[in-house]
């Protein structure tokens, strides 16, 4: 069995002769070999040589196999290890696994057994450093993500660094759109559980009747229909991050078995008896006000403290204009690669319109609207004429800026007329969208207790916001 790349093996075998002997076969079978007699050059070897594979006896002078194999993975984790002996017993099977070897071979064997076996040892090895790779890059991406110059998204990413590798819950509150997920993966992927599961649950997606048995799964039997044992998301996420999503939308009941969750790391499968325990970090997410809601007796106190104790506050994208170019750049540039096109950026006109956009919708919305873009121009670059209508409202022939977004109220005018004059219909409508934006922003989005708010019929706040583009022309039934 040739090997088609030259592969590193350290040797360890105190035996000159057969030391000798199995240099000179896996040299004709196109490993490179380092050979040692003794196993306290190991380690300096591996710093020196960087070895795919270790092939030690376990019988030496000194220092024993299972120590070299130790050893050599404490300085590298990525070196499959073989430990080959006369001498094999379970016991010292068992000790040489948990030595962190990936096999274990006895005298004598044949020259194509352990052919296969370093070559198998290889593809572990190969394995075992991409994997290490791809953590590595999750882990920078994970915090690349977060995109911003403003000093909200610098705190962030500060507190984010500082809590990351601790098993604190976490707590992201924000609007709809404003990444909290990217948040929760940049925690998981900044710690030591990287390695193990990121397990997001949608709280607010799933039906209430299904929730439970997606969270902590369920044994046969449990239920009509529950044809075999099936594990939670929970249990699947063991020794990694359960992402709560949109957590305010939990029923009171399951409320209940997450906080113990949290308090006693364990639970039951539903229909089951068997009390399972479980290592995992929570981290939480919610678009609703969870002190309103404990107020209103909607969400569980003690539930509540229990998740807040580090909350992380994501602004709306309305309040970090500064941020919205590097947005706007990174996602053309991204998206127009995924999808084939030759975009080549934004007039200046396009990126001040962006600036002084109220973005309801967020990040999220920002993403999607060049997509959008992107997909339908093609090539060239994006000007205003790309722009959906509705976001050109309230531009006077590209001059005069809509007021910013903010707590609008009457007492704002007079406002100062330019020396060209303003589009009167053009700045009104704009002061109106403001109006109905910051008192759906005030009420959480209820349409009924912003039209309230607003003095105005609900189906006028509901016309009003049609003709601005703020709700689909179709949607007639809302809260």
């Amino acid at each position: 069995m040739m090997v088609t790349a030259k592969r590193k093996v350290l040797l360890v075998e105190d035996n000159e002769s057969v030391c000798e002997a199995v240099s000179e076969m896996l040299a004709m079978a196109g490993y490179e070999v380092k050979a040692l007699d003794r196993g306290e050059g190991a380690v300096e070897m591996v710093k020196d040589f960087a070895p795919d594979i270790l092939l030690t006896d376990l019988k030496l002078p000194g220092m024993d196999g299972i120590e070299v194999v130790r050893r050599v993975k404490e300085t590298d984790p990525n070196v499959a290890c073989i430990v080959i002996t006369g001498y094999g017993t379970v016991e010292s099977a068992v000790d040489a696994m948990k030595a962190g070897a990936f096999t274990y071979l006895r005298k004598p064997y044949e020259k194509d057994e352990l052919l296969v076996i370093l070559d198998k040892a290889y593809e572990v090895h190969s394995l075992t450093k991409e994997n290490r790779s791809l953590r590595r890059e999750m882990k920078r991406r994970s915090i690349d993500a977060i995109l911003g110059t403003s000093e909200a998204i610098q705190n962030i990413r500060d507190i984010i660094e500082k809590v990351a590798d601790t098993d604190s819950t976490v707590l992201i509150l924000g609007e709809s759109g404003t990444g909290k997920e990217l948040v929760a993966r940049a925690l998981h992927y900044q710690s030591s559980r990287s390695d193990k599961p990121f397990v997001p649950i949608n709280c607010g997606a799933i039906p209430e009747d299904l929730l439970e048995s997606e969270l902590f799964g369920y044994e046969k039997g449990a239920f009509t229909g529950a044809i075999a044992t099936k594990i939670g998301r929970i249990e699947a996420a063991d020794g990694g991050t359960v992402f709560l999503d949109e957590i305010g939308d939990m029923s009171p009941a399951l409320q209940v078995k997450i906080l113990r969750v949290l308090q006693e790391k364990e639970f039951e499968r539903i229909g089951g008896r068997k009390t399972i325990q479980v290592d995992i970090r929570v981290v939480a997410a919610t678009n609703q006000d969870l002190e309103k809601a404990v107020a209103e007796r909607r969400f569980r106190e003690d539930l509540f403290y229990r998740l807040n104790v580090i909350p992380i506050v994501l602004p709306p994208l309305r309040e970090r204009p500064e941020d919205v170019t590097l947005l706007a750049d990174h996602f053309v540039k991204t998206i127009s690669e995924r999808k084939g096109k030759k975009i080549t950026g934004f007039a200046p006109e396009v990126l001040a319109v962006f600036e002084n956009y109220d973005w309801p919708g967020n990040v999220r919305e920002l993403e999607n609207l060049i997509e959008r873009l992107v997909v339908l121009k093609g090539s060239g670059r994006i000007g205003l004429k790309d722009l959906p209508e509705r976001m050109l409202a309230g531009r006077s022939g590209g001059q005069l800026k809509p007021p910013p977004a903010g707590e609008l109220t009457a007492a704002r005018a007079p406002f100062t007329i330019p020396p060209e004059g303003v589009d009167f219909n053009a700045l009104v409508d704009n002061f109106e969208r403001e109006l109905i934006l910051t008192a759906l922003r005030r009420v959480n989005g209820v349409k009924k207790k912003a039209a309230d708010f607003l003095r105005l019929n609900r189906t006028t706040l509901i016309e009003k916001m049609k003709r601005k583009g703020l709700i689909d022309e179709k949607e007639t039934v809302e809260s």
